[in-house]
């Protein structure tokens, strides 16, 4: 046997010679006869209490703690206290129990950090004590916790033998624990499992109840702070899904869950499994059922693409990139410990299935196995052995200052030199450039591992999603990538990954997940609306029955993928529909997508089945506009086509649930001699629809035979077409199981509210022959019959509203009336502000007011007529109608709004403020007006609003 105080070697230079006397002038007095062996001693210890608080107040807290260790054999001494934790298990006082252990914590804390800073121990050693301390303790603590529900009538009675102290439940070591790879203020990861049909509870008690509050009372004796300090932090989260799972699980049910949604990083990290506690046989038995999961002798290339995407999450920086000391994470940091065991287990997990000698949980031991089987070099083995050793010991200092759970070195310099004095170095900056050396070794053979492949990182950096909590790197890459709550992303992604949502319920899914996670993040921030990009996705991913096809359609086509998370982010409307609909996603997939947008012929259901008509006439609606709305968003469709398309799709179906209302109304009342039409009037007649038109809509009907009633119902004309209507308008606004469709106005017809919501051929005529005033004559310019009962009526339709525009009028008498009406509108309904395109001076109703005002007062002299604003002002022009400059400017600015109406009704609700969008989106504005800045689009609108208000002015003079 051979002393401690005999084998300690000073650790480095004294970094605080104040603290330093002052530790020894307290521990001197306190230890009376025992000083000699302190002062003996001191030329080691001085560097160690100057450098660390928390070692110098355990030496002073106990005044026969440090004497005992100096005086004895360090591995006698283990082995007392590893003897002493065992036998806490038998202590009757549960709060006796809880200050045994946490005063053998000390014990063994000072112990091993004597032996590790003096040189006494290696790294082996000190991280076996560490572990072995931790079984011991977590053996007595079991002991303790069935016992308290034994006193609770819980359990029959406390096990004993190998079965444990609960037979039927075991406590698997994860981690560093698992391997005997304890670092100095550790916590440590286990994993509670049972067999519910052996625990031996009461009658009348759930097993569940039981193991759940044995899982809480470990935490109680091991975890919780007292006014005698902790033993270790528990961690329990790397069982099965750890967010939806009770802290302890049932056997059955965590072998069902590795078996169907089991990850890849757990395997990795199940290489280091181990029975610590409890029933030890079962506890085997699971772990050899697991081997299989763990070690696959088959893997095919998707399985190894995933497992090397364990690696490359992590991003790989050049070598001129900066890897400093400072504030350097020796853990998950870029050139860490992580970066060494990723190393080690991506490559055992590939090898390990053939190849059982690869399989080793220590990850040196392991390092030094794939280099014998010639995976890994001689040289790259050497270094990353002394690379890990270093970080290893460096962890364990910056640790050890104040019993911190820390894996980082400090930032500030006078920290960081007492880590650098525990690690032997008197001057920082040389302590710093080797620390920095190593960081850069270890990242740079990090980085030639799987070299080539696809990166699963970012430009931001590291983006790593395996494991049960976060990443720091990976919440600072987010914060870096625009995501106002990292954390909330990155556990969203962990339950993506954890088979949460169907799209990745499958291990295919999971695979092809782990590659379009950071395509999907890069293509969040690249819409400068990243949380809204990527909470919208998420509401649509999980709404997927199966995410393979899709997946895999994405990861081949990355630009239909960036156009889809640009949607996601800037058209919420669109974003529901493909949440709520994923396979409006089909119409992306058609080769004609980026063709000319046309609408089928005819509406494809059946018109005698009114329900199943509103329903599919919604599904067709739902799908269409989204097409319409992607390609608005895309830039692939200008206003005049999107307008037209927009108005092709209502013109479809109004022209398939118009058939189908009649049918509906002959059903209920019986057949009625006569004829009907509809006629869209406002956005719709002039096919300038945008995302968010209603349908101005009027009826019109002429009775075969006046006299001549229904067949059932005996309904007169009035009455039979006023139900039509009725039921037209409710076809295309009610709301269904499908969603809704368009909201409907009918007030531009004759008489608006007050009239009968049909309008009969000859009210029709005789109204705009007599009464109508100049704004009814204004919105019948935009007039179109979109269906008919027959080729006839509609033909007749479309004539009488000919004639009634065609009637000659009072060019000044129209001007007046068109400019107190503009006036009215100013006064009553003010424009919102400049991107309030409708209403704003200059804007789109000063230009369709000018066109409307054209045709009314040259209609009677055979001058054209059109719906189309656009078209009426080419086809004004063309017949020299109006001042040239003036149309002009009015065309042209009439485009311009157009193309941003259209964009900006698909993306935002009314009222936002382009301005305060995000520059992504500003962009896509800049674009559809045609120029490269959103600042010049600004100037060019000012500038077009400016001459169109000129140009009505002009035009529609007193």
């Amino acid at each position: 046997m051979t002393r401690l105080l005999e084998r300690l070697t000073p650790c480095g230079p004294v970094v605080d010679p104040k603290a330093a006397e002052r530790a020894h002038e307290t521990i001197v007095r306190r230890f009376g006869e025992a000083a000699p062996l302190v002062e003996a001693a001191w030329p080691a210890l001085a560097p160690i209490f100057a450098a660390s608080p928390y070692l110098s107040g355990l030496a002073r807290r106990d005044g026969q703690r440090l004497p005992a260790l100096l005086d004895g054999d360090p591995e006698a001494r283990l082995a007392q206290v590893l003897a002493a934790a065992e036998a806490v298990a038998a202590e009757p006082d549960f709060e006796t129990a809880r200050r045994a252990l946490r005063e053998l914590k000390a014990d063994l804390h000072l112990l091993t950090a004597l032996a590790d800073l003096g040189g006494v121990w290696d790294l082996d050693a000190v991280t076996g004590a560490l572990t072995r301390f931790a079984d011991a303790t977590l053996h007595a603590s079991l002991a303790q916790a069935v016992r308290l529900e034994v006193a609770r009538g819980a359990l029959t009675h406390v096990g004993e033998g190998s079965d444990g102290p609960a037979p039927g439940l075991f406590c698997i070591a994860m981690g560093k624990h698992g391997a005997f790879e304890l670092n100095y203020s550790s916590d440590i990861d286990f994993s509670i499992f049972y067999a519910p049909e052996a625990l031996p509870v009461a009658e009348g008690v759930e097993p569940q109840g039981v193991a759940v509050r044995i899982a809480n009372h470990l935490g109680r004796l091991l975890a919780e702070r007292t006014a005698d300090g902790y033993v270790f932090r528990i961690d329990l989260r790397l069982r099965p899904d750890p967010s939806s799972t009770p802290p302890a699980m049932p056997i059955d049910a965590a072998l069902d869950y590795y078996e169907s949604v089991g990850q890849n990083w757990e395997r990795a990290a199940h290489i280091k499994a181990r029975i610590c506690a409890g029933d030890f046989a079962r506890g085997a038995a699971f772990l050899a059922e697991l081997q299989p999961f763990i070690w696959r002798k088959n893997l095919d290339f998707a399985a190894i693409a995933d497992i090397h995407s364990i690696k490359r999450q992590i991003h790989a920086y050049k070598v001129d990139d900066r890897l400093t000391a400072k504030g350097a994470d020796l853990k998950l940091g870029r050139g860490g410990i992580r970066e060494i065991e990723f190393f080690v287990q991506t490559q055992q997990l590939i090898l390990g299935g053939r190849h059982p000698d690869l399989r080793s949980p220590r990850t040196l031991d392991a390092l030094a196995a794939l280099s014998e089987a010639g995976h890994v070099t001689p040289e790259d083995r050497d270094y990353l052995i002394k690379a890990y050793r270093d970080l290893r010991a460096l962890e364990h200092r910056a640790q050890m200052i104040a019993d911190d759970q820390t894996h980082k070195l400090p930032e500030s310099d006078t920290d960081r030199k007492k880590v650098a004095a525990l690690w032997g170095h008197a001057a920082l900056r040389s302590f710093d450039a080797v620390v920095g050396q190593i960081l850069k070794g270890v990242n740079r053979r990090y980085g030639a591992l799987f070299k080539g492949e696809e990166a699963l990182s970012s430009r931001f950096g590291s983006l790593v999603f395996t494991g049960v909590e976060d990443d720091p790197e990976t919440l600072a890459t987010l914060k870096r990538m625009g995501f106002s709550h990292p954390e909330r992303v990155a556990a969203t992604i962990r339950g993506w990954h954890h088979g949460h949502i169907a799209a990745t319920r499958t291990a295919r899914g999971r695979e092809l997940f782990t590659r379009l996670a950071p395509r999907l993040l890069d293509a969040a921030n690249a819409t400068g609306a990243p949380d809204d990009a990527f909470n919208r996705f998420g509401d649509f991913f999980a709404g997927l029955s199966s995410g393979v096809q899709i997946q895999s359609l994405f990861l081949a086509q990355p630009r239909l993928f960036e156009l889809i998370v640009e949607v996601m982010a800037f058209a919420p409307r669109l974003a529901i529909t493909l949440a709520r609909r994923p396979t409006a996603l089909d119409a992306l997939l058609d080769p004609a997508f980026f063709g000319p947008m046309e609408m089928p012929t005819e509406a494809s259901w059946d018109p005698a089945d009114f329900e199943g008509a509103m329903d599919a006439a919604r599904r067709l609606f739902r799908d269409q506009s989204f097409r319409i709305g992607v390609r608005v968003i895309s830039g692939t469709a200008g206003a005049r086509d999107a307008g037209a398309a927009f108005a092709d799709l209502a013109d479809l179906i109004v022209g398939g649930l118009a058939p189908a209302a009649l049918a509906e109304v002959e059903r209920l009342g019986g057949a009625f001699p006569g004829q009907v039409a509809v006629v869209a009037l406002g956005k719709a007649g002039s096919r300038e629809m945008t995302a968010k038109s209603d349908l101005d809509l009027m009826t019109l009907y002429a009775a075969d035979d006046p006299g001549r009633p229904s067949a059932i119902k005996g309904w007169g004309a009035e009455s039979f077409y006023a139900r039509f209507t009725q039921r037209l308008t409710s076809a295309l606004s009610a709301p269904t199981g499908e969603g809704t469709l368009y909201e409907v106005d009918l007030k531009l017809r004759p008489s608006g509210t007050k009239g009968p919501v049909a309008v009969s051929f000859a009210a029709f005529e005789d109204y705009y022959a007599r009464e109508a005033e100049t704004w009814e004559l204004l919105a019948l310019t935009r007039a179109r019959v979109i269906w008919a009962s027959s080729p006839a009526f509609q033909a007749r339709a479309e004539a009488a509203i000919a004639t009634a525009l065609r009637r000659a009028r009072d060019p000044k008498k129209t001007a007046v009336d068109v400019l107190e009406m503009r006036q009215l509108m100013e006064d009553e309904r003010p424009s919102k502000g400049d991107w309030d395109l409708k209403l704003t001076p200059g804007g789109l109703v000063d230009i369709e007011f000018a066109a409307q005002f054209l045709q009314l007062v040259h209609a009677a002299q055979g001058g054209p007529l059109a719906q189309n604003t656009g078209e009426a002002l080419a086809a004004l022009g063309r017949a020299d109608l109006g001042d040239a400059a003036a149309l002009a400017a009015l065309e042209s600015a009439w485009r311009l709004e157009q193309d941003l109406s259209q964009l900006l009704k698909v993306a935002l609700e009314d009222g936002h403020d382009p301005d305060t969008e995000p520059k992504a989106f500003r962009a896509l504005l800049a674009r559809a007006g045609g120029v490269r800045e959103f600042r010049s689009l600004k100037t060019k609108l000012a500038r077009a609003k400016a001459e169109a208000r000129a140009a009505f002015e002009a035009v529609v003079k007193r």
